[in-house]
């Protein structure tokens, strides 16, 4: 009986595994056809004339759907603790409800740079004194349109609203130029973050694109069940975190992973 559960587990092993590689691969395939159906679309314009919402545990759009939530605290914190590791200069895109931005403080980096689209995120973030932090820099704006105003960073953080996965893979292309030898990239892994399966397929396909860049990723498993009580998610249309794990990226260029 033992070896009949052994080998039955080892062929649901090798199944999933072939689940995974094929779903990678298909992604990689739609991918090239979806950059190309995008090429004269603009992805995220809708949600920076859109109005939002604030409120002590989430900043909504008005569909009600939530753009960052309280709940995501611990995970920011994290993120703040890997690109801060090395200290130096540090890259935010995408200040939200400050989370990752506040933690990012507490490490005292050399030079804080914010990068925000949405003009009221924008103009709550000056109402609360972002603006006159000394070692603080923002800029407004989409990402896309202020590359040539970045410098090079010793830390990263990517984690924008509205935005797809071809938005996250455009940026990967820039990392070369922005992230400094030795220097650490993150971001806000949300990637179908309502089913396991395809979390784990996008887990590899950006571990893998970011491979054929140069760069090494550690994915670090953060229990999140515990912060995930029903009433987090009231008032709230579309739960888009539904999965006990999360798994937090952590980027390096190959030749100076430890």
């Amino acid at each position: 009986m033992f070896i009949y559960y052994e080998l039955l587990y080892e062929n649901i092993t090798k199944f999933l595994t072939i689940c995974c590689r094929t779903g990678v691969q298909a992604e990689l395939v739609l991918g090239t056809i979806a950059r190309k159906a995008q090429e004269t679309a603009d992805s995220h314009g809708h949600y920076l004339e859109d109005r939002v919402s604030f409120s002590e545990d989430k900043l909504m759009d008005t569909e009600s759907k939530a753009v960052m939530m309280a709940w995501e605290k611990p995970l920011m914190e994290a993120h703040a603790k890997a690109i801060c590791a090395r200290g130096g200069h540090i890259l935010n895109i995408g200040f939200g409800m400050g989370l990752v931005d506040t933690a990012i403080q507490q490490y005292n980096p050399v030079s804080h740079t914010i990068v925000e689209a949405h003009p009221e995120v924008y103009d709550r973030m000056l109402r609360n004194g972002w603006g006159e932090k000394e070692n603080v820099k923002i800029l407004f704006g989409r990402w896309q349109d202020l590359l040539p105003q970045f410098g090079c960073y010793d830390g990263i953080f990517f984690d924008t609203y509205g935005e797809y996965y071809e938005d996250l893979r455009e940026f990967h292309q820039h990392l070369p130029k922005l992230l400094r030898p030795g220097g650490v990239y993150s971001f806000f892994n949300g990637l179908c973050g309502d089913n396991a399966f395809f979390h784990v397929v996008y887990c590899n396909l950006v571990s893998l694109e970011l491979e054929n860049l140069g760069y090494a990723t550690q994915l670090i498993p953060l229990p999140v069940k515990d912060c995930l009580a029903e009433d987090v998610w009231a008032g709230v249309r579309h739960k888009y975190w539904q999965l006990d794990i999360y798994y937090l990226p952590v980027c390096q260029y190959l030749d100076d992973t430890e």
